[in-house]
């Protein structure tokens, strides 16, 4: 927790008690640490712990920080049974705390930083990368229309849109020239593959984005869906296996580690748990979606990189975060070669 002094407390206690049911203040706060996108804060007050998300402050991009709609989200899901913490009260008000907001529930729980499960069983891996997947498919199966999601997303190619999304959000936040780059640009919406299905989409799910049961290999909560949407259910699921591939780093990178040793399902053995959950008869090639999803980072990464040059990044490490970008542009080439460009 990082003390700050960025919030207007006498403001936000004012609004808390006429939004938030069972209120009761004074409040204090301190901002989490990590997260590169929307700064978030632990409230307690007289009434209990809650927790804050709000909009980056300063200028930013068009459609990024959308708190609006991860409030809609989780407001959508909650009732379903799916694991999100319960939501409370959307302000969209800047005149508050400074930009728009919301206020979930505070999940108490434990979060592993580390897919590697340093210090877990070999049985204790198995059963929480199961539960991962068991959620992911959870997510993927649920009626997003009986949610009252139905336009949470556009109709049409969730790919093509997502391709068109992210180039324009790198133009936007372009600093440098980079070949990998241009070439990605080019070669993406050339080769789109069909979509088969529409699920409701995370957009970031990978293991240190849940909270899960201090004791139980158990999901209590999934968390930040800032880039959810309604789309290819292919886009999460090929995002969870890229950290297959991702050399093992302290993060969510476990190449190397799958196997009876560890306990660390392989990736052919997350497909079969995935598609017997779902109903599918297998997946289609994965390096154009590992491209693609290099591609997307590279691009969130670049956005970072900008809001640092322009002063505004919300994290200590966002500089080190920054310099990430050619290797991501050639990560998300080399795929795409595998894929056949």
């Amino acid at each position: 927790m990082e003390a700050v002094s960025d919030l207007d407390t006498g403001k936000l206690t004012a609004w808390m008690a006429a939004n938030v049911a069972g209120f009761a203040g004074p409040l204090t706060y301190a901002k989490f640490e990590g997260g590169q996108s929307n700064p978030t804060y632990r409230i307690d007050a007289a009434s209990g712990s809650y927790v804050l998300r709000r909009k980056p402050f300063g200028p930013l991009l068009p459609s990024a920080h959308a708190v609006d709609r991860e409030f809609r989200l989780i407001a959508g899901l909650h009732p379903t049974g799916f694991p999100v913490p319960q939501p409370y009260g959307l302000c969209e008000d800047d005149g508050v705390v400074g930009s728009a907001f919301y206020v979930m529930e505070l999940v108490e729980g434990t979060t592993y930083w580390d897919g590697s499960l340093l210090n877990k069983t070999p049985a204790q891996r198995t059963a929480i990368y199961h539960e991962i997947c068991d959620r992911l498919a959870q997510l993927h199966q649920t009626d997003y229309v009986a949610a009252g999601l139905g336009e949470y997303g556009k109709p049409g190619s969730y790919f093509e849109r997502q391709v068109g999304r992210w180039t324009k959000q790198y133009r936007l936040a372009q600093t440098d020239d980079l070949t990998d780059v241009e070439r990605l640009i080019e070669w993406l919406p050339r080769t789109l593959p069909p979509q088969t299905r529409t699920s409701i989409v995370h957009g970031d799910y990978r293991i240190d984005n849940m909270i899960f049961d201090h004791e139980q290999p158990r999901v209590k909560a999934v968390l930040d869906w800032e880039l959810s949407t309604l789309g290819d259910p292919m886009a999460d699921f090929s995002y969870l296996l890229m950290n297959w591939f991702v050399p093992a780093n302290g993060a969510s990178g476990i190449a190397g580690l799958p196997g009876a040793e560890t306990g660390i399902p392989t990736v052919e053995q997350m497909v079969e748990r995935y598609c017997a959950a779902t109903g599918r008869d297998g997946i289609p090639d994965l390096n154009w979606y590992f491209a693609f999803g290099q591609f997307r980072l590279m691009s969130i990464v670049q956005g970072i990189k900008k809001r640092l040059l322009d002063g505004n990044a919300s994290n200590a490490k966002a500089e080190e975060t920054a310099a990430r970008v050619p290797g991501l542009a050639a990560s998300a080439w080399h795929f795409a070669e595998l894929a056949g460009a």
